[in-house]
């Protein structure tokens, strides 16, 4: 029994006009709310600069606006399960300026975030509720440089649905699971809060340059996710530990001209926990469609070399990107072709990113912000 949970838990863990530019986003964000699986994995996202605050809490009002809203849609696998996992996630973070009369000052971000993730085939789900808050602080009186300190607080619930799992002395003898359990199973589903820091600076030579450098630690508390956790009504009740590793995020971006309608935005992330490595790296190109037309098209690519628990070191995937902006709204789609043994000797493997980004009241076109 210990062992049937131990492998779940394991299994389960190892797992982006005014009023009709509002019109759009708002029914964009109604459409994935209501056709969405919400959906227990850490996250994991292609489009991670979708919701920044997943990320790094630093991020929380990094942008040159009031405010900015955004959601993001993975659907993985769809080719070789019944069932592809599906993951949600959505954030709005707010900026406040600490000295308005001031051309150049210091900032407040404040950003609440939520994530949702299911295995539908045991309605395993993992979801999360974050605040995060960050503190930009000016290094310079023109503004070129900012440093930045963010924390943020969770709040986790994870469950299980059991009518969907079978247990051997279910078998009726002639074919079929239908037999009631007697397995003593624990409570199907439990809360626990998570915590995590982050650090980000961000430097600006000029109007159309920017470069942005920072990490994040998640999972401060180490908590522990495992179902069996000191159960006094199981027969075999004996506290069983499943700690969540910490997660360390390193970042790396910059926008850069190549001329006055390309834009090169190089960008690579590391991520460790625990015995695994993934790096994401690679470069958008935006391409204005005009001098005097609010549309841009963003095309690119990453890879996505990994570090396995046995330490062996692999190409999970390659990553394609395709985005359209119009204005301060932003689509992003995006394709994971997965190129590990798993996928190449069976059926092929990939998943699928949508994206929705909406920055409201941005100052100013030629100071730049995080978009794709």
């Amino acid at each position: 029994m210990l062992k049937y949970y131990g492998l779940l838990n394991s299994q389960l863990e190892t797992r982006n006009s005014t009023l009709m530019r509002k019109f759009l986003f708002l029914t964009a964000f109604a459409t994935f709310f209501c056709f969405s699986d919400l959906s227990a994995q850490d996250k994991h996202f292609s489009q991670y600069f979708a919701v920044p605050t997943l990320t790094n809490p630093a991020l929380a009002g990094a942008f040159r606006g009031r405010y900015r809203m955004g959601i993001v849609r993975r659907d993985q696998w769809r080719q070789s399960l019944d069932e592809p996992y599906n993951t949600f996630a959505g954030g709005v973070d707010v900026r406040f300026d600490t000295d308005h009369k001031k051309k150049v000052s210091d900032a407040v971000g404040v950003g609440l975030s939520f994530f949702n993730d299911q295995v539908d085939d045991s309605g395993f789900r993992t979801t999360q509720m974050a605040l995060s808050s960050a503190f930009h602080k000016a290094l310079d009186e023109s503004g070129l440089h900012y440093l930045t300190v963010g924390g943020s607080i969770a709040v986790n619930q994870r469950s299980v649905n059991y009518e969907n799992l079978t247990f051997e002395d279910q078998y009726n003898g002639v074919g079929g699971y239908t037999l009631p359990t007697g397995e003593n199973l624990p409570e199907n589903n439990f809360a626990f809060f998570d915590m995590a820091l982050g650090i980000n600076y961000t430097f600006s030579p000029n109007h159309r340059t920017v470069f942005y450098l920072g990490g994040a630690m998640h999972h401060l508390l180490e908590p522990n996710v495992s179902f069996l956790a000191a159960n006094p009504d199981l027969d075999e009740a004996v506290p069983v530990e499943n700690k969540l590793y910490r997660k360390y995020t390193g970042l790396l971006a910059a926008r850069f001209p190549i001329n006055d309608q390309l834009f090169l935005i190089p960008r690579a992330i590391i991520q460790i926990q625990g015995p695994h490595v993934t790096v994401n790296a690679g470069s958008n190109v935006r391409i204005a469609m005009g001098d005097y037309t609010p549309f841009a098209l963003h095309v690119g690519g990453w890879a996505r070399p990994v570090r396995n628990a046995d330490e062996s070191i692999s190409l999970d995937a390659v990553v394609a990107m395709v985005g359209i902006e119009f204005d301060n709204l932003l689509f992003g789609f995006s394709y994971d072709l997965n190129l590990d043994d798993l996928a190449l000797s069976g059926p092929r493997r990939s998943s699928f990113e949508i994206s929705v980004a909406y920055l409201g009241n941005f100052e100013n076109e030629e100071i730049l912000c995080p978009k794709f």
